[in-house]
């Protein structure tokens, strides 16, 4: 509709949270006009923000190679930390990998801090919150020493560049007049932040 009613499709950024629907999403609206709606900007949440860093990632300290980790390749770098943190041993009923990341990651998505969400939602873990933090600090910086970003460093990285670089918020405003995301209702506390910014 934006488009039939003359909005240049270039300023219109369709958001979703799989690449299976932003792809849908896409291709019905091309079908629906002529061309113009392949020019329309869409993807995920995190592509897009691999896109922005790519760009504009230097004005955060962030080299334009940094590479991605998806969730295996995270549960991995935790695995591997927590060992040498000694944490992996049998008598030792530390969290698995998999539950270590699932609350790293829950808890910048909701953006509160780790030590609140283990007790809320993670009690029975409170015995092991000291060494949660120190695991986390120890991931946080195996990353940043290798140019390394997990799929929530993504968004993070975003939210931080639009909220500390105005020039660059305001760069992209101009491009993107118009904001589309597919099953707003589902977005979380740093998505919708980002989508605010």
């Amino acid at each position: 509709r934006l488009v039939e009613l003359g909005v240049d499709p270039a300023n219109i950024l369709l958001l979703t949270f799989t690449r299976k629907a932003a792809g849908e999403m896409l291709r019905r609206a091309s079908l629906l006009l002529d061309g113009r709606c392949d020019r329309v900007a869409g993807g995920t949440f995190h592509s897009f923000a691999n896109t922005a860093m790519r760009r504009h990632g230097k004005a955060l300290g962030l080299a334009a190679n940094f590479t991605i980790l998806d969730r295996t390749d995270s549960e991995d770098a935790i695995n591997l930390l927590r060992a040498r943190l000694g944490l992996d041993k049998k008598d030792v009923r530390f969290p698995r990998k998999q539950a270590i990341a699932e609350m790293y990651s829950m808890a910048i998505n909701k953006s509160v801090p780790l030590s609140h969400l283990v007790e809320e939602e993670y009690g029975h873990l409170a015995e092991h919150l000291p060494q949660l933090l120190e695991l986390h600090e120890q991931y946080v910086a195996y990353k940043a020493e290798r140019h390394l970003l997990d799929y929530d460093d993504l968004l993070v990285k975003l939210r931080d560049l639009l909220s500390d670089h105005a020039e660059v918020r305001q760069r992209l405003a101009r491009t993107y007049r118009y904001v589309l995301v597919d099953e707003y209702q589902d977005t979380n506390a740093l998505q919708a932040e980002i989508i605010r910014l």
